[in-house]
């Protein structure tokens, strides 16, 4: 049990939804440009409730099928973590591209897997973190581009009125903030990062 407590952590970041919330909320805060608002904690925060509502689904399946029958003493713990992870590769294995599974189960030599259920729990892993990441950098693009824009426009402004002197970043901020409250900015975000998962 302490060691299961000990590997939590390292099972909150790579086996779950966290990671893509987490780095596309981070991508958010540098595309407004403001450096420490809203604050890191706040960030994780935010990040770890989403993941909540993402994963709510495989944690009740987890808790119906490996939890709670462990507990009653009607399977081992070794029959519990078969039982357990399950949920896990499901929703993994459904938020993987194939590609990436390809890859990981290549490095694992498991190519020979008759089956998706044989590959390697440690090479899914491996692959849908990667699969995360790529697609949380896509999705950070998305949201850079128009507060790119809005930078041009007022850098543009600026040059073209001689005004040399003047930081851009001062002018277009007030410009990006008011651009992404008016579009509900938030909700947006939130709402597409929790479709965004299968």
């Amino acid at each position: 049990f302490l060691g299961f407590l000990t590997l939590l952590p390292a099972m909150f970041l790579l086996m779950t939804s966290f990671t893509r919330i987490l780095i596309v909320l981070h991508f958010l805060r540098s595309a407004l440009g403001t450096q420490t608002t809203p604050p890191q904690q706040l960030l994780v925060a935010v990040a770890v409730l989403l993941t909540g509502v993402i994963m709510n689904p495989v944690l009740q399946d987890v808790n119906k099928t490996a939890v709670q029958p462990y507990l009653a003493g009607q399977i081992t713990q070794g029959q519990a973590y078969s039982v357990g992870v399950k949920p896990f590769r499901a929703f993994m294995l459904r938020n993987t591209r194939d590609i990436d599974l390809a890859l990981f189960t290549d490095l694992a030599h498991a190519r020979e897997s008759a089956s998706v259920d044989q590959i390697p729990t440690l090479a899914v892993v491996s692959a849908f973190v990667t699969s995360e990441l790529r697609t949380s950098f896509q999705m950070g693009f998305v949201i850079f581009l128009p507060f790119v824009v809005v930078d041009l426009i007022v850098a543009s402004v600026l040059m073209s009125l001689g005004m040399f002197m003047l930081p851009p970043v001062m002018i277009s901020l007030p410009f990006k903030l008011l651009l992404f409250v008016l579009a509900d900015g938030w909700t947006l975000v939130v709402q597409n990062l929790v479709n965004s998962f299968r």
